[in-house]
Formats: structure tokens, C-alpha cells, sequence
């Protein structure tokens, strides 16, 4: 079982920069395939960016590409995601993920998640 729980969640102007972290317990978290999901209010749980076990192959939605960055530090058991140039529409709760196992999968919509952390709130004013 992985335990998962994100910070750096907060209020940020539009143009601004944030910083993610998950920090994963539990199991073997650094052979986790990890990633980042978001939920606005009334939508529907949608993927932001996916990493593999290693960090060597990495995956976002077409909306953050450019802007967002996830990274993993293996050391730490802690998977990030740097967003810049936040814009009102990227306001949500923002949710860590992990996989059973090294690898995403690009096949389903949740990427191989199976762990979920509580998630933390995004706020990006215009």
C-alpha cells in the first residue's frame, strides 16, 4: 500500500508560478510510475502529467504542455509538479497518483494510477 500526500497548493495571480510535491510512503515508492490529476469544480477528474519510475520518460495533457514540468527525486520519494504561467483556467484540486507498478499507461484514462492522495487546491486569479 503507497501513501500519498501533496502540498503546495495556494492562491497565485494569473502568469504566476507553483510548486507541487507528493510525497509517497508505503511499499517500494520509488518503482512507482507516479503522476498529477486535477478537478475543477463541477467537472470531472482529468490527467495533467504522468512520470515513469526512473524520470526518463514523461507525458502531460496538450493544456500544460509548455508550461508544466513533473519531475521525481527517488532519494526523497517525492514527485513534483512546477507550474508556470498558471492561468485561471488551471484552478483546481490537484491530486498525486500512483501506479502498481515502474510504468504508465497511456491505454486507460487513469494512466495505471491506483493510489490517490487527498489532493491539494489550486487557486489561480485573473
Amino acid at each position: 500500500q503507497v501513501q500519498l500526500v501533496e502540498s503546495g497548493g495556494g492562491l497565485v495571480q494569473a502568469g504566476g508560478s507553483l510548486r507541487l510535491s507528493c510525497v509517497a510512503s508505503g511499499g517500494t515508492s520509488s518503482s512507482h510510475a507516479m503522476g498529477w490529476f486535477r478537478q475543477a469544480p463541477g467537472t470531472e477528474r482529468e490527467f495533467v502529467a504522468v512520470i515513469d519510475w526512473s524520470g526518463g520518460t514523461s507525458y502531460y495533457t496538450d493544456s500544460v504542455k509548455g508550461r508544466f514540468t513533473i519531475s521525481r527525486d527517488n532519494a526523497k520519494n517525492t514527485v513534483y509538479l512546477q507550474m508556470n504561467s498558471l492561468k485561471p483556467e488551471d484552478t483546481a484540486v490537484y491530486y498525486c497518483a500512483a501506479a502498481r507498478g515502474p510504468y504508465f499507461s497511456v491505454k486507460y484514462g487513469d494512466y495505471g494510477m491506483t493510489y490517490w492522495g487527498k489532493g491539494t487546491l489550486v487557486t489561480v486569479s485573473s
